[in-house]
C-alpha cells in the first residue's frame, strides 16, 4: 500500500521563492537554466531547461501558464515518471498559487439525493484507497513532429508521463451522494480559472456510465507523495486510458446533469472527425 501523505503538510504553498507582479501571475522560477536547451528535431523546437517549484529543470513551452515537457532521456531512468520530473499543462493562466488542505472542499451536486461538501479527511474516509498505474498524455505530445505543421502548442515527445495513483473510485463519492434517475453526464471543475470573463471555463465531462464504471478515480498522491502543485495538488481526476485533458486538475467541483455538457473543452476543442481515420482534408 502507499503511503498517505495527505495529513503531514497543513499547508501548500507553490510559490516559494517566487515572484507575482500587479498585472496577474508572472512565473518565476527557483532555479533556471536558461543557459542551457534541450534541442528537439522540429522547426523551432529548442527549449530553454528551466526548474520551478518542486520541479527538476524542464523544458519550458509557455510561461504563462507554466507548460513544461520532460526530456526524454528522463524516461530511461525508470517506468514511472518521477513526480519532480512530470511534464505540467494547464490550459487557463489564472491559476492557483497557494492551497490551505485543511479548508480544501470538493462540491458534489447537481442530480444527487445528498449534495456534498467534502474535507480531504472526509474524501478519504468514503472506502478503502485504490491504486492504478496509468499514463497520463497530453492530446498534443508530438505536434511539433506533424507534417504539414500542426496548429497548437509545438510539442515534442515530452508531455506524457506514467505514474502510480493512489486515491478512491469516483463511483464511490456518486454512490456516496446518490445519482438521482435521469442522470446523463458528470462534469468537472478545477480551481484554474480564465484571467478574462469572455474565455471559457475548463469543464470537461464524462457520461455516466463511464463516471460508475470502476476505472476513474480522485487521487491525492502520485508516486506514493502528494501529488505536485502544478500537477493538481491536492485531488485530480484520473481516468485511465483518456487523454490528458480529462484529466482535471485541483479538482474542487463535480455535478451531476441530465443532458450533454456543451462547453467549449467538450464541444470545440478537443474534436476529431466522426469517420474510421478521424482526419480532414487540410485544405
Amino acid at each position: 500500500m502507499s503511503t498517505d501523505n495527505g495529513n503531514t503538510i497543513k499547508r501548500r504553498v507553490f510559490l516559494q521563492g517566487a515572484s507575482l507582479v500587479a498585472a496577474g501571475l508572472a512565473f518565476k522560477p527557483l532555479r533556471s537554466r536558461a543557459a542551457e536547451t534541450e534541442a528537439q528535431d522540429f522547426a523551432n523546437g529548442t527549449r530553454e531547461l528551466v526548474a520551478y517549484p518542486q520541479k527538476r529543470p524542464l523544458m519550458r513551452v509557455t510561461a504563462r501558464p507554466p507548460h513544461l515537457e520532460t526530456p526524454f532521456s528522463v524516461f530511461n531512468e525508470s517506468v514511472l515518471t518521477p513526480n519532480d520530473a512530470f511534464f505540467v499543462r494547464y490550459h487557463l493562466a489564472n491559476i492557483p498559487t497557494s492551497i490551505d488542505a485543511d479548508n480544501y472542499q470538493l462540491q458534489v451536486k447537481g442530480l444527487v439525493d445528498k449534495p456534498l461538501s467534502l474535507s480531504l479527511a472526509e474524501l478519504k474516509g468514503l472506502g478503502k484507497a485504490v491504486e492504478v498505474v496509468a499514463v497520463n498524455q497530453c492530446s498534443g505530445n508530438s505536434r511539433g513532429y506533424g507534417a504539414p505543421r500542426v496548429f497548437g502548442a509545438q510539442l515534442g515527445n515530452g508531455s506524457v508521463g506514467n505514474a502510480r495513483w493512489t486515491g478512491i473510485p469516483l463511483k464511490a463519492v456518486l454512490e456516496h451522494a446518490g445519482v438521482q434517475a435521469g442522470a446523463k453526464q458528470v462534469t468537472f471543475r478545477g480551481l484554474d480559472h480564465p484571467v478574462l470573463p469572455t474565455t471559457p471555463e475548463f469543464i470537461k465531462a464524462l457520461g455516466i456510465d463511464l463516471a460508475l464504471s470502476d476505472e476513474p478515480m480522485i487521487a491525492w498522491a502520485m508516486n506514493d507523495a502528494d501529488i505536485p502543485f502544478l500537477n493538481g495538488y491536492p485531488i485530480k481526476l484520473i481516468v485511465p486510458g483518456y487523454f490528458g485533458t480529462y484529466w482535471v486538475k485541483h479538482l474542487s467541483e463535480i455535478e451531476v446533469i441530465d443532458h450533454t455538457f456543451e462547453g467549449y473543452f467538450m464541444e470545440k476543442a478537443y474534436r476529431v472527425p466522426d469517420n474510421d481515420c478521424q482526419c480532414g482534408r487540410l485544405y
